[in-house]
């Protein structure tokens, strides 16, 4: 009753002798990497037999219902001994002759006569092989792998098997061009075929292409109804692309250096590809000129393509597109498409810019410098980054402003061109909020403060012509009621302007005054004066905020990076600094004392003031303290963190003043620290 019997790694009788086998019922027999000299076979039910990589020099075959017989890398089986063991088996279906070199088209020619319905050939590494008038009509798969015989003139014979449906030709070194129109063909592989110029494929039913490292490719055309991914990257010299693929959806032709601009009108809608939906053209560099008019299209990354100047997208689907490398982009005309977001910030050489976009809500030109005029149509946009944009003009600024009536965010910082026109016009946009206007020559903020009445956020970075006046509507008029944070870092406002600030703004949040000249001493502790006569009160009518000692600060953060002429800051309870969170002081060189009691702080940083020598505390929520290249000695930092009860970091790399073997006695004072970094000290330690 035995059906099955494989054998393996096996020196079958003295490994010198013929062996036989017979047997009635057996089905499928398996003699692999097997020792044996010859061997007889008498099995009338065997359907499959494999010999794989075993070393006999003759296989006789009685096994009239045989199906499927592999003998690859039998290196020993002479051509003959090859063609009589196959043509002995009428029924066979399935041949696997791979690896072995003595194979030739005249024992093909007498399988295919004999074994007329053979549906799967295996003939890889077979170097003697050009299917010269070999016959297959029922032949299905067809792999020939590395057979150096194998040229153009081969495809004459493959094209006869009609019934084809999988080829491969891998590493078929002297193959110049595939021309088949085969109407069954699914797959096809041509992969390190090195001289390789031509592929010429036309089947319905094709829906695996693979191509790759054909270096001498330049032609391909392809029609098929099946196909719905074409992969052909790096193919460098690939110049002519003709598809007609009515299912083709995704196509990636990533590092196709040849190809110019009329592979466009490849996938344009009158192209041939109408259901396509993604295409990579990343590294293309012989792209100059690109434009796509096409309905289907929803992802197009031209990633790396350098010589890109002009882009003309008419294509209502698109959702996203990559544009990183273009740096090279003078003209980008999208209209219509569907994308939600765009970043041009990589296109220094943009001049001329037209969008229609109905869904986009972000938009970025940031660092497009010589971008004057442009014609933004997008009635869903909230956030638009036009920094660096520095001929941006008031009259592009209030075009867009009347298209984009829903922005919410505007960031206008390094643009110099803006005026007061311009600013104006942002009356027309009842959601923003957020206003940078950073590194500008903005002399006064009066048309913000009439037109833009929701403003959160403003920043005014190095404005540094702004007059030491131009911040007095906003604590003595109630201008921008909303605002919550103002950064008016490296700015050139007067002591007294910073001063009142400070005093009535108590509705802020956030204060950035980094790198200010003229920010002083932040001293809210004078035992010999009130507080609010120490900032000065505004007893006029002229004044409607309330004295600073009589309204609890919302202020959260406070920035004063670099601030040379701070060198003292005392901040009591009575100062009212209830939410304060956050206060950095870094790079205060001049900064001496600090006194906080500031119930909420978190975060404190010190680092690199330099001339710090005092040091208190009575912060029970402080939970990061920065004093790194502080020179604090062991003591004073000791007694600073005995009252934070919360402390969690403390960071004292580069104090000189401290050894690393005393952040035991850090960590004893202190018992939540839980990171404490140091350098070592050379003179202590």
């Amino acid at each position: 009753m035995l059906r099955s019997v494989t054998v393996n790694e096996a020196i079958l009788g003295n490994g010198a002798q013929e062996i036989d086998l017979s047997h009635d019922r057996l089905r499928e027999l398996k003699i692999t990497k097997c020792r044996v000299m010859r061997l007889s076979l008498r099995c009338p039910q065997l359907r499959s037999l494999s010999l794989k990589r075993s070393n006999m020099s003759q296989a006789m075959l009685n096994c009239p219902l045989l199906q499927l017989l592999d003998i690859a890398s039998c290196h020993k089986l002479l051509d003959a001994a090859i063609r009589s063991a196959a043509i002995s088996c009428p029924q066979l279906e399935s041949l696997d002759v791979s690896n072995c070199s003595c194979v030739s088209d005249e024992t093909l020619r007498e399988i295919a006569q004999a074994c007329a319905g053979l549906h799967i050939l295996k003939a890889s590494y077979c170097p003697n092989i050009s299917l010269e008038s070999v016959h297959l009509p029922m032949l299905t798969v067809l792999k020939l792998h590395s057979c150096e015989g194998i040229t153009s003139a081969s495809m004459t014979w493959i094209a006869n098997s009609h019934a084809l449906e999988v080829l491969e030709l891998d590493n078929c070194n002297l193959l110049t061009s595939v021309a088949l129109h085969l109407s069954r063909l699914q797959s096809i592989s041509l992969v390190h075929c090195r001289k390789f110029t031509e592929l010429n494929l036309q089947s319905a039913m094709l829906s695996s292409i693979t191509v790759s490292n054909c270096p001498a490719l330049r032609r391909i055309t392809v029609a098929s109804n099946s196909l719905r991914r074409l992969a052909l990257q790096k193919q460098e010299n690939l110049t002519t692309l003709v598809l007609q693929c009515q299912s083709l959806q995704e196509v990636d032709l990533s590092d196709c250096e040849s190809l110019s601009n009329t592979v466009c009108e490849i996938f344009s809608d009158d192209g041939g590809c109408p259901m396509l939906k993604s295409l990579i053209l990343d590294n293309c560099e012989s792209l100059t000129e690109v434009r796509f008019c096409n309905s289907s299209l929803a992802t197009l990354s031209l990633v790396g393509c350098r010589a890109v100047t002009s882009l003309e997208l008419k294509c209502p689907g698109i959702e996203q597109i990559c544009l990183d490398g273009c740096d090279h982009l003078e003209t980008a005309l999208f209209q219509p498409v569907a994308l939600r977001s765009l970043n041009l910030g990589i296109c220094p050489k943009l001049s001329v810019l037209n969008i229609e976009a109905p869904y986009m809500v972000s938009l970025e030109l940031k660092g497009c410098g010589v971008l004057s005029e442009a014609s933004i149509i997008c009635p869903m946009l909230t956030s638009l980054d036009a920094s660096f944009c520095s001929q941006l003009t008031d009259d592009c600024l209030s075009a867009t402003t009347a298209s984009c009536p829903l922005i919410e965010s505007l960031v206008l910082m390094s643009c110099p061109s803006i005026g007061s026109d311009g600013l104006s016009s942002l009356n027309g946009l009842p959601n923003l909020t957020v206003l940078d206007l950073s590194y500008t020559f903005l002399m006064n903020l009066e048309p913000i403060f009439k037109s833009c009445i929701q403003l959160k956020v403003l920043k005014l970075q190095a404005c540094k012509y702004l007059a030491d006046s131009s911040l007095e509507p906003l604590y003595k008029e109630g201008a921008l009621p909303a605002l919550e944070e103002l950064d008016l870092s490296y700015g050139t406002l007067c002591q007294t302007a910073i001063d009142d600030l400070l005093a009535y703004c108590t509705h802020l949040t956030h204060l950035s005054l980094n790198g200010c000249v003229n920010m002083h001493d932040l001293d809210w502790g004078s035992t010999n004066v009130q507080l609010f006569d120490y900032f000065g009160v505004y007893g006029s009518s002229e004044n409607t905020q309330e004295p600073a000692e009589t309204a609890n600060r919302l202020l959260q953060n406070l920035n004063c990076v670099g601030c040379p002429n701070i060198r003292k800051v005392c901040i009591p309870p009575a100062a009212r600094f209830y939410h304060l969170s956050s206060l950095n002081l870094s790079l205060s060189v001049n900064l001496k004392e600090v006194s906080l009691a500031c119930s909420n702080l978190v975060l404190l940083n010190l680092s690199n003031c330099c001339s710090l020598e005092v040091l208190k505390l009575v912060c029970p929520r402080l939970a990061s303290l920065f004093l790194q290249s502080c020179n604090m000695d062991e003591a004073g930092v000791e007694a600073a963190i005995s009252g934070c009860c919360s402390l969690e970091t403390l960071d004292l790399r580069f104090c000189p003043k401290i050894s690393s073997v005393s952040m035991g006695r850090f960590r004893t004072v202190c018992p939540s620290l839980k990171r404490v970094f140091s350098s070592p000290n050379l003179l202590q330690d």
